[in-house]
This record gives structure tokens, sequence and C-alpha cells, in this order.
């Protein structure tokens, strides 16, 4: 957690960083300990992009849509990344990824459906925790470019 605290501090934002009893690793589970939506949850999602890491910050209510993003961006096959992968080049778990605070700089996207909820919750570096802010934080804090992901 002290990666995405330090990638807060860095983007002027507060530490809104809470650890919880029980594991948020999935959307479902996280709207279920927080009380909010599943569409709410930011789920961080690493996939690979032609031998890059690329992150894709998607509502928990979504199921990603990886071909209209890459042919909208003109991007390569866009598969989804091993767990192996994901450690390595976020320095996070699968099912801990946190928007920001990664071990390299990751190309990122911002679904626009997450902008209707005025208080998001991502992952925070592990299974029992999860940090809040809003849409405007959260492009700013990771420079991800708004897109359609579904």
């Amino acid at each position: 957690m002290e990666n995405v605290r330090a990638a807060l501090a860095a983007a002027g934002l507060p530490d809104t960083v809470v650890v919880v009893d029980d594991s948020v690793a999935t959307a479902a589970t996280a709207a279920a300990v927080l009380g909010c939506e599943v569409g709410a949850i930011a789920n961080s999602l690493i996939f690979e992009c032609g031998g890059a890491p690329l992150l894709i910050l998607a509502s928990g209510a979504a199921k990603v849509d990886v071909k209209l993003v890459a042919r909208e961006h003109g991007l390569p096959k866009i598969s989804r990344a091993t767990p192996k992968f994901v450690l390595e080049h976020a320095g996070q778990p699968v099912g801990g990824v946190a928007p920001l605070g990664h071990k390299e700089h990751i190309r990122a996207f911002l679904d626009t459906d997450l902008a209707q909820y005025p208080v998001l919750w991502a992952g925070a570096e592990s299974h029992t925790a999860m940090l809040s802010l809003s849409y405007a934080e959260l492009a700013q804090a990771t420079g991800a470019v708004p897109t359609a992901v579904r």
C-alpha cells in the first residue's frame, strides 16, 4: 500500500486507503463490503498489448471489449495478461492491482462509464485494501485516456 500512498501524495491527492477485514479481490465482493454499487468499483485490469502492459480502468459492471479499445486507439491485439506478467510490470498481485503506484509506467485507459459515480473505489495493492477518489481525481492521478470500453 505504500506505493499507492506515495503515488496519491505525488498527485496531490489525500490518502484515502482503507483496509478491511474481508477480501475485496472482485468488484462484487468489494461493492458488498463497501456498501456501494458494483459499477462504482474501478477495476484495474492489466492486459498485454504488443508485449507491453496496458491498464484499463473499468467499471465493475463492465465487461471490457478489448477489440473495441484496440480499434478505437489503433492498438495491436489486446489480450489478458498472466498473473506473472501483471506482477512483473505492475509490481502488484492480481486481485489487488491499484490504478497507480506501479513498478513501471503503464499506458492507461479510463472507462467513461465511471464518470456517473461521485465516488469511485479502486484496489490498493492488497486483497483487503481499497482507495476512494472521484473520476476527475482518478484521471488526474493516472493520466488515463477516457474511452468507452463496451
